[in-house]
């Protein structure tokens, strides 16, 4: 399906230069001089590559509509990730760098859906917030004002988070995957 390159939204995947990008960021740009552009951050599902790209409203980009299957997270094992099919349970086993930072958070048992462009594995999408308790926090400096002051504490996982000062080492939280903040304490 063409769109017009001024219709890109964030999430969009596209074809562009012979590559299967999606959208990361877009900026509407109108100079005082010229036409409106859409500045468009790019990162190509393959490879990872990342690249930015102005497209103009006469300009066309092909848009890519890509499978989606529910697969569930079994294990990891050096490099690589295993996963399984909840339809026929067949595994299949990917590199964890197609995950890239939100590798970290992967549960065992964890639902995770699959994208797939013509029946091949291009990016694995997560549960925006998961659940993970922390295993050390930095104490609180004495004289800090509670609502603009984070701390930072590591989770079980080995990732690094900023949390407000009332949390402590033991505490379960709810973290943003992508983002990599914290969100709330858990229930």
């Amino acid at each position: 399906m063409k769109i017009s390159g001024v219709d890109i939204r964030p999430g969009n995947i596209i074809e562009y230069e012979g590559g299967i990008w999606r959208a990361v960021k877009i900026q509407h740009t109108q100079p005082g001089k010229g036409g409106a552009y859409m500045q468009v951050e790019m990162k190509n599902l393959i490879d990872g590559r990342k690249t930015n790209v102005r497209f103009r409203s006469a300009e066309t980009v092909e848009r890519v509509r890509l499978d989606t299957k529910d697969f569930q997270f079994l294990f990891k094992d050096g490099d690589m990730l295993t996963f399984m099919d909840k339809d026929n349970y067949e595994q299949i086993s990917l590199p964890a760098d197609l995950l890239g930072d939100a590798a970290a958070f992967l549960q065992d048992g964890m639902d995770v859906v699959m994208e797939l462009h013509e029946e091949k594995p291009i990016s694995v999408q997560l549960p925006d917030t998961v659940e993970a308790t922390i295993v050390e926090a930095d104490a609180v400096v004495k004289g800090q004002t509670a609502s603009s002051s984070y701390k930072p504490a590591m989770l079980d996982n080995g990732v690094r988070v900023m949390v407000p000062p009332h949390i402590g080492a033991g505490t379960r939280i709810v973290v943003d995957v992508y983002e990599q903040t914290y969100v709330r304490r858990a229930d």
